[in-house]
């Protein structure tokens, strides 16, 4: 049995890239919604939920994409 150790360092790498961009864009789409702005309304409130939305439908967005990676 032969290991092709550059591919498995490549799925390595690509995956560390991965997990830590979806966990960084969720932690911004949280922190987003923790404004202090957005519980007193107005227009930066607007524009902090909506960016917080954004970042989590790219989150789910990344996780259909992985579910279909998987199942396909």
């Amino acid at each position: 049995m032969k290991i092709d150790w550059a591919a498995l360092a490549s799925v390595f790498g690509v995956s560390l890239v991965v997990t830590v961009a979806l966990v960084g864009l969720f932690t911004l789409g949280i922190v987003a919604l923790s404004k202090p702005s957005a519980a007193s309304g107005g227009g930066s409130a607007a524009l902090a939920r909506t960016s917080a939305y954004a970042c989590f439908a790219a989150c789910a967005a990344a996780v259909a994409y992985g579910i279909y990676l998987i199942v396909a």
